[in-house]
């Protein structure tokens, strides 16, 4: 099992935690890491966007010249591609750019991610965080003290004073365990979770 050091708010060690290898330990699938980031990404895609082909712009009802002894090159209308307020050729229009990965995929990419997080010595674990109050100063006073910038905070309770304190740092994030996804684990330089989280995610991913 790996062994991670567990710290306080004060960013002082105060133990020692055992990971489960279950989670933590597992052989890392980038295949499937990697769908997971564009199965999200596209996910979020609107797929609104939308332009005209030449069969749909106005216009260009007859031919602009006759067919000969013009010297031009022969043009059956004014909405084709290559005339100014023509239509475009491969328009694109709207579209669902989601697709569906199956709950095993899922699983194993989410382990994968934190697994190599752990192995790349980015996953912190805090004893505990809590406010008295909703205080970004103290917040970003926590965040100093684990000389951490840009972090994913995951919590095992929506304690609504932490997050508040959170929400206003920019590359800060905080997430529930049942919210966690490997994108944002991914794009977080740091991922500081808390014991009692680390305990439900083994729970729940084991």
């Amino acid at each position: 099992m790996a062994k991670v050091s567990v710290y306080n708010i004060e960013g002082k060690k105060v133990g020692d935690m055992e990971l489960n290898d279950a989670v933590f330990g597992v052989e890392i699938n980038e295949n499937l890491v990697h769908m997971a980031v564009v199965n999200q990404l596209a996910n979020k895609r609107q797929g609104t966007q939308s332009a005209k082909t030449r069969s749909e712009v106005s216009g260009g009802g007859r031919k602009p010249w006759r067919q000969k002894g013009t010297g031009h090159a022969r043009q059956g209308s004014t909405r084709a591609p290559q005339w100014t307020g023509g239509g475009v050729v491969f328009a694109p229009k709207p579209r669902a750019y989601s697709f569906k990965m199956n709950k095993k995929e899922k699983n194993i990419a989410l382990k994968s991610a934190l697994t190599s997080r752990v192995a790349e010595d980015k996953l912190i674990v805090l004893d505990s965080i809590k406010f008295d109050g909703i205080k970004t100063k103290q917040m970003v006073k926590v965040l100093d003290n684990l000389k951490v910038n840009k972090a994913l905070v995951v919590l095992n309770d929506n304690d609504q004073n932490v997050v508040l304190s959170a929400r206003n740092i920019p590359d800060v994030k905080t997430a529930l365990t049942n919210t966690i996804n490997v994108y944002d684990i991914l794009k977080y330089d740091k991922v500081i979770v808390t014991k009692d989280a680390v305990a439900t995610i083994e729970e729940v991913y084991a």
